[in-house]
């Protein structure tokens, strides 16, 4: 019988570490997105402004929906960072660590397609049914919170009190009436970690990011040059950031995953200096198959350089003629304008230590 607690079972034996059910509807939570836009906060990313007609009520992305089913997955695993094995070296590149693993896109859209699947094979009635990760047009976290999956945290991240917030949100939006679950409740209360925690001062409000001055967003989605006075901010997070997730108080014992889908070839912690040396070929090699493959070489040279020129290391400025090993065309992604730019910062910001 297909209904709420058989779902969340066969959620569960799915792979996801959580589930519950909210209902369809256009909560109030949903329109605040207008208001961030027009305070210009989604910067660069104009899909955000397109989509977000669609953004605004679930019924949009699914005109039959009735529930929305929303499943959490843990991403944390115990892999230790190269950092660990290396010593701290100056250079060693953060890479946020939703991207540590396989493509959660993949991996988690192939999860909810056998999901839906199998939900029609139990079901004597037809019924409509969309599944969304976070590249469709769906406020999840809002959704998560109503069906009870943990509370949206003044990091924008929701937070589950049990498993913390190192968690895949994603679901499905379906023409059936199921039982929902009630909405989590905020227990952040007084605390205001994250918002002092983050170096660029992105998080403006408990709840409200600027995306512009989030390190994430710089390090990601900027096609062009970091702005120069936050090149300093970045530190040595080559591939978004995690340091409001760090500093929450909910994490301090975290839920780890056993699921190796999360486990890759060590990328976090690694030399940067290293890293810029390698051949285009074999950094895309070292990238492939995660969520990194989204950013562009040029872009990932960019923030290897600023990594770099932040590392305060005088010695390290001879590496930056050594792009490829110092091979002809073998990374041919330095020859861009944005890496160019990145490099002569570097070396400006490395002469003066």
């Amino acid at each position: 019988m297909l209904n709420a607690q058989a779902i969340k079972d066969r959620a569960a034996q799915l792979g996801f570490d959580l589930c519950g059910i909210a209902p369809a509807l256009a909560f109030p939570e949903l329109q605040f997105l207008s208001e961030w836009l027009a305070r210009g906060y989604a910067g660069e990313m104009e899909y955000m402004e397109k989509s977000a007609a669609t953004r605004a009520d679930i019924r949009n992305f699914l005109p039959s929906a009735r529930s929305v089913i929303v499943t959490g997955t843990i991403y944390n695993t115990d892999q230790r960072s190269a950092i660990g094995h290396r010593g701290s070296a100056r250079d060693a590149v953060r890479v946020a660590k939703y991207a540590r693993g396989q493509d959660y896109h993949k991996v988690i859209e192939d999860r909810l397609i056998e999901f839906v699947a199998w939900m029609k094979s139990m079901s004597s009635e037809p019924f409509d049914a969309a599944h969304f990760v976070d590249k469709h047009h769906v406020q999840e976290r809002v959704y998560a919170q109503h069906a009870g999956v943990g509370w949206i945290g003044k990091n924008t991240c929701v937070i589950n009190r049990d498993q913390g917030s190192w968690m895949f949100l994603a679901g499905i939006a379906t023409s059936l009436k199921l039982e929902t679950d009630a909405p989590a409740l905020d227990q952040c209360g007084a605390c205001t970690l994250c918002l002092d925690a983050c170096p660029t001062g992105a998080i403006v409000d408990a709840r409200v990011v600027d995306a512009t001055k989030c390190i994430s967003y710089l390090t990601i989605e900027v096609d062009g040059p970091i702005p120069e006075e936050q090149r300093p901010h970045i530190g040595n997070h080559v591939y978004g950031c995690d340091i409001c997730q760090d500093v929450c108080p909910w994490n301090l014992a975290p839920a780890v995953s056993e699921d190796e889908a999360w486990r890759a070839p060590q990328r976090d912690g690694l030399s940067a200096a290293d890293l810029w040396q390698r051949s285009d070929f074999d950094l895309h090699t070292l990238i492939k198959g995660s969520a990194m493959t989204y950013l562009p070489l040029s872009r990932l040279r960019r923030n290897l350089a600023t990594v770099i020129g932040n590392a305060g290391d005088t010695a390290l400025s001879g590496v930056l003629d050594q792009p490829g090993g110092g091979i002809r065309n073998a990374a041919r992604s330095t020859t861009s304008p944005v890496v160019e730019d990145a490099v002569a910062w570097a070396r400006r910001r490395l002469a003066k230590k």
